[in-house]
């Protein structure tokens, strides 16, 4: 049986009375503040100031405890909109504010369908909303979208992550390597890309995801036009 269908254990008068929500709040609470390297079950347990046992009555592993945080967050996000393309825009973006406010979330999402209550919610939710589109791209749409969200957001967290650890932010890393950039477009080996580098428009992340996504609706909705 699935985490999703076990019962929890009967209440009982205990000095620290726990739940599966309170376990899972907990958890979120430390990864969102130290990562997923956070979140064990002993840790977790200390963290609500009970015996690690206690925990197994309401949660069986790690997995299941991870599986359970996932779809908390899937709660943060119920995409609406007027026709599909605003309920694929909200999903997107939506999606990629719950990574932004729980970076560990970009660790786990992606690869087999979440399955839990408030995944299949949002499922649903973007599902309806695609209303007239044919029943038979409904998945590879969806699964495009989630795919550039995904591979968005886990490059921006990247980069979250890379300017914590080195201290510098983008510009300061820009300028870092700058001089070694025009040492390299110097030798004329690689005309192209320093043109992109030197005269392009240099977007911010939230132009560069819109901009992306937008390129990505449209190419949606040339394939639903034909």
């Amino acid at each position: 049986m699935l985490v999703w269908e076990r019962p929890e254990p009967p209440n009982r008068p205990v000095p620290a009375p726990l739940s599966r929500e309170r376990i899972v709040a907990t958890a979120i609470r430390l990864a969102d503040a130290d990562g997923l390297e956070a979140v064990s079950l002993r840790k977790v347990a200390a963290a609500l100031a009970v015996g690690p046992m206690r925990l197994y009555g309401y949660i069986a592993t790690k997995d299941e405890l991870l599986d359970l945080m996932v779809d908390a967050v899937y709660a943060e996000i119920r995409p609406t909109g007027d026709d599909w393309r605003e309920v694929l825009r909200d999903m997107a973006e939506s999606t990629r504010a719950a990574a932004h406010r729980h970076e560990w979330f970009a660790d786990l999402i992606g690869g087999r369908p979440q399955l839990g209550p408030h995944a299949l919610a949002r499922g649903e939710a973007v599902v309806a909303g695609l209303g007239a589109v044919d029943v038979d791209i409904v998945m590879p749409v969806t699964n495009a979208v989630n795919a550039y969200v995904i591979g968005a957001v886990r490059r921006e967290i990247a980069e979250r992550r890379a300017e914590r650890v080195t201290g510098m932010d983008t510009e300061q890393w820009q300028s870092a390597s700058g001089p070694y950039l025009r040492r390299m477009f110097d030798t004329g080996r690689f005309p192209r890309l320093a043109t992109v580098i030197r005269d392009a428009a240099h977007l911010d992340p939230d132009e560069t995801f819109d901009t992306g996504l937008d390129f990505l609706l449209d190419g949606i909705a040339a394939r639903l036009s034909k």
